[in-house]
């Protein structure tokens, strides 16, 4: 997965590059034949107009407040038996763990491979164990806000190996993202901006 991503942007930067550097090395000659219509639009614009401007908030309003996971949470004092029922049900990798009556307050997360490392591989009850026992505390969370651009969180998910960032904005959650959604937006992205500069070549801007 992550060799994987790491060749989305890469291909999608290289595809970005090639189609600039055409633009730049047009015979300025050339170029009101090309964009007659169009000559007060320069490449440096073009490259400013979106590429790698999508946000987390773009992210989490095209998924909705009720959309697969985004606002799943369970609490400390839930079994992790029900947190694993509860993913497997509604068919996510992780939940935003809160206190008990207060929804808002992220306390931490619990994923599939808490479940794997924590209590599998140390023959641990689920039925018995809190979640609060195992989850990764809010201390140690890796969170991003609204305002995060999307391969920022997608570098901070790569660079610490996890799938799902819980989003906070004024120390409230406010939902959670996942590779899946990151990777579908940059490539969403990478196709629109492309699409932009393969119009401005060929007289569309």
């Amino acid at each position: 997965m992550q060799g994987a991503i790491r060749a989305i942007v890469s291909h999608g930067n290289i595809l970005k590059n090639a189609i600039l550097q055409h633009v730049r090395v047009v015979s300025p000659a050339m170029r009101p034949l090309m964009f007659a219509r169009h000559d007060s639009t320069s490449a440096a614009q073009m490259e400013e107009h979106g590429f790698e401007s999508t946000k987390i908030s773009d992210i989490l309003k095209a998924k909705g407040k009720g959309a697969d996971g985004s606002w799943l949470w369970c609490t400390t004092d839930d079994t992790v038996y029900d947190a694993v029922k509860s993913m497997t049900n509604n068919n996510v990798g992780a939940l935003v763990v809160v206190k008990p009556g207060e929804q808002n307050a992220i306390a931490g997360i619990i994923t599939e491979r808490d479940y794997l490392r924590k209590i599998i591989v140390q023959g641990r009850s689920s039925k018995s164990t809190k979640v609060g026992d195992i989850m990764t505390e809010e201390n140690k969370l890796i969170t991003v806000t609204p305002d995060t651009k999307v391969l920022k969180a997608m570098q901070l998910m790569t660079d610490n190996r996890i799938r799902h960032i819980p989003v906070v904005a004024s120390k409230e959650l406010i939902g959670m993202v996942s590779i899946g959604d990151v990777v579908r937006a940059v490539v969403i992205e990478h196709r629109d901006e492309l699409d932009r500069l393969n119009a401005y070549i060929q007289g569309g801007y």
